[in-house]
């Protein structure tokens, strides 16, 4: 793409809303339904609203300017600022899923059944060793620098399947969000403080119930602690909150991810992430974010959710 085509104004500019936004959009208001219907038991139900009020706000003033100018630069700003927004709604889940009971039992069961231990907590005091972490723990870092290398590589280089990807890339986002707001599931490093480790070593996985979203605390990070990669892991938590472990969205995403890098059939793009997108899978695990259980739950949805909003781009959708 050549650079003065950012700024060249679309002939037949679109009239209406992307289909990214009506997704955001769809999302907004089935939560609302929900925030509204459990009004009193929520925590701050009028920011959550307000909340809502506000993105949506945004999403119409961008559709403006989109209108004014009409031309890549504009349709860029209004998918890169509905990215922007994806922690606002990840951290949301958290408030709404407090509405149900914590399921981490159920996930913490299922590996002790499958691997006969926790590998969320042999995986890191097994395997110490520095390099190992770093490439770990910045393996898990480069999410959403895999997604926006992604992105902006079908803008430059596929511009006419650039909008195709990234409303796959919201369809997916926004489809795990509806699946954490009601399978509230923390993951290790929440779950395994709240009922002690020695409860974790005797393979004892108490409910719960609330505990987590009123009084949660996070492990140590494991790994090696004067590296980047863990001091930018540190960075990553202080945004965390306990919500969003099953299934794996980081590996659901980052498979998503890795299916359009395949698509583009560039070997350069493809090899440059792949090893980012293997690392993530294992680092998962690692810094005790998921459950071996979430990981392969991510693997599945993620190529499920990629092959569905793919079909739904292709009915004309996009």
């Amino acid at each position: 793409m050549r650079l003065k085509n950012i700024f060249t104004l679309d002939k037949r500019p679109r009239k209406g809303l992307l289909a990214l936004e009506w997704v955001i959009l769809g999302y907004a208001v089935i939560t609302l339904l929900v925030v509204l219907f459990c009004f009193t038991k929520l925590e701050n139900p009028e920011a959550m609203i307000w909340g809502r009020v506000r993105l949506a706000a945004i999403t119409l003033g961008l559709w403006a300017v989109y209108r004014l100018m009409p031309c890549r630069l504009t349709e860029f700003l209004r998918v890169a600022v509905q990215m922007l927004l994806l922690g606002w709604w990840y951290r949301d889940t958290c408030d709404i899923n407090s509405l149900f009971p914590n399921l981490d039992h159920i996930v913490a069961t299922w590996d002790q059944t499958v691997f006969g231990f926790q590998p969320a907590l042999v995986f890191a005091e097994r395997f110490t060793q520095p390099v190992l972490s770093e490439f770990l723990e910045l393996s898990y870092v480069s999410y959403f620098p895999i997604i926006l290398t992604v992105c902006l590589f079908y803008f430059f280089a596929r511009y006419k399947d650039f909008e195709k990807c990234c409303f796959i890339f919201i369809g997916a986002f926004f489809s795990y969000y509806l699946i954490f707001d009601f399978i509230p599931v923390a993951g290790p490093m929440y779950y395994y403080p709240a009922i002690g480790m020695e409860n974790v070593a005797q393979g004892i996985f108490p409910m719960i119930g609330d505990k987590i979203a009123t009084h949660w605390q996070m492990m140590k990070t494991p790994g090696w602690t004067d590296g980047l990669g863990y001091q930018l892991l540190a960075d990553v938590h202080e945004g965390e909150r306990p919500t969003g472990a099953f299934p794996s969205s980081h590996i659901g995403i980052t498979m998503v991810s890795l299916i359009l890098a395949f698509r583009t059939r560039n070997k350069t793009l493809v090899l440059m992430i792949l090893p980012f997108c293997i690392g993530i899978f294992f680092a998962t695990v690692y810094i005790r974010a998921h459950y071996a259980i979430d990981a392969f739950a991510g693997l599945v949805s993620g190529a499920l959710l990629y092959a569905f909003w793919a079909w739904v781009a292709k009915r004309k959708v996009v």
